[in-house]
């Protein structure tokens, strides 16, 4: 643990680590990037073009110096981390080359003196610690499950659907023909990827879409206008090819008693998670009511409308409600309301207090929802949700 010293030290600094904004963390990514460009094959160059990255570890920092001395208000951030972590097989000696060049941007950018760099070095060896051991946990348990592995597997491409104008499903399959791990319905896989016409090794994580079976695994994916492994799996991707996967990691997860009540809201790809809790629910089946709140553009672009179908038939108490912002004379009869989702339209069907609720889809939407579940009084604790990207607060 950090004497009180070290605590003070670190943050006595905050204020100016707060004054440089997300600069520090651009710096910081531009210098690790320079000197190690083998860690472009780890990272999501995306995100680091966008800024998502470089806001999210922003915000961690600060977050981390201000909770120095109550490191358990850190732990729901470290295991979310550390589990996405592990889809990109992170190792511990990458910390190593993170923390150097963390400790080189705070001396570059604000000169703070050795005294103060001693300082942030030791609290950046206690967090880096605190990962490396969580990680090691994890990837030890992914060992260990029946069908489980460590680092990467190869996977056969072994169906391909297209669910929707944007959105396809892909099938994957082991090569060695063996079986495969289980998992927590709404966790994703890390899905590695080479390309010749890639500038990087590319890893994505998409979420896993239907309940385990122990033969193989489902995902679904947008095609991003800008995505460059969503392009390729959508324009180049073929039964028959073979991808390397992370095993299933992921802390967002259905987590129900049999008699808690279940909402699923979701936008566009957002559905994708949902739809394994779905599965999860109807192979029980959950005896207690289940709710499916869904909002898309059209018929077009609305995924997996069948299958919801299909599935939310074997529960005992389902509803489904789907919205649509631009509607077309053919959509007539598949859509519940035109717009967004207005949760006081189904106000009566979400009445019980113990209903928990999980959310999936735009960061903006996310927060739209949100705002209605808590002004209803929905508690903080039954609100659940999933960013793809970099982490932000809803």
């Amino acid at each position: 643990m950090l004497d009180a010293q070290t605590i003070a030290t670190v943050k006595s600094t905050l204020p100016a680590v707060a004054a440089t904004g997300p600069a520090l963390t651009a710096y910081f990514y531009d210098r690790m990037f320079t000197h190690n460009p083998e860690l472009k094959d780890v990272f999501n160059m995306s995100n680091q073009r966008n800024g998502d990255q470089r806001q999210a570890l922003f915000d961690a920092i600060c977050a981390y110096g201000a909770n120095l001395e109550n490191l358990a208000a850190l732990l729901p951030a470290v295991e979310r981390i550390a589990q996405k972590h592990t889809s990109f097989s992170v190792k511990p000696e990458q910390y190593q080359i993170v923390g150097k060049h963390l400790l080189a941007t705070i001396d570059e950018m604000l000169n703070p003196g050795p005294e103060v760099l001693d300082a942030w070095a030791k609290a950046y060896g206690v967090l880096a610690n605190v990962f490396i051991q969580r990680e090691e946990e994890i990837y030890h348990d992914h060992e260990e499950k029946p069908g489980g592995w460590r680092g990467t597997r190869p996977f056969r491409i072994s169906a391909i659907q297209q669910q929707s104008e944007v959105i396809k499903s892909f099938t994957l399959t082991p090569v060695d023909g063996e079986p495969v791990a289980d998992f927590n319905p709404g966790q994703y896989l890390g899905v590695h990827v080479q390309d010749p016409d890639f500038a990087n090794h590319e890893i994505r994580q998409y979420s896993l879409t239907h309940a385990p079976n122990g033969r193989d695994y489902r995902i679904a994916v947008k095609h991003e206008a800008l995505g460059t492994v969503s392009g390729w799996l959508h324009a180049k991707a073929k039964v028959g090819d073979v991808v390397n996967l992370a095993a299933p990691a992921g802390d967002f997860f259905l987590q129900v008693e049999a008699t808690t009540p279940v909402t699923l809201i979701s936008a566009g790809v957002g559905l994708t998670p949902m739809l394994a809790m779905l599965h999860a629910l109807a192979k029980q089946p959950h005896q207690a009511p289940v709710s499916w709140l869904h909002a898309a553009e059209n018929g077009a672009r609305h995924a997996f409308a069948d299958e919801v179908a299909q599935t939310g038939a074997l529960l005992p108490h389902f509803n489904s409600h789907v919205w649509y912002s631009k509607p077309r004379e053919q959509d007539a009869g598949r859509f519940s309301a035109q717009g967004k989702i207005d949760l006081s339209a189904v106000a009566a069907e979400l009445a019980e207090t113990d209903r928990h609720y999980y959310l999936c889809g735009p960061v903006s939407f996310m927060q739209f929802i949100a705002r209605q579940l808590l002004d209803a009084g929905v508690p903080h604790q039954h609100i659940h949700y999933e960013v793809f990207g970099p982490h932000k607060v809803v």
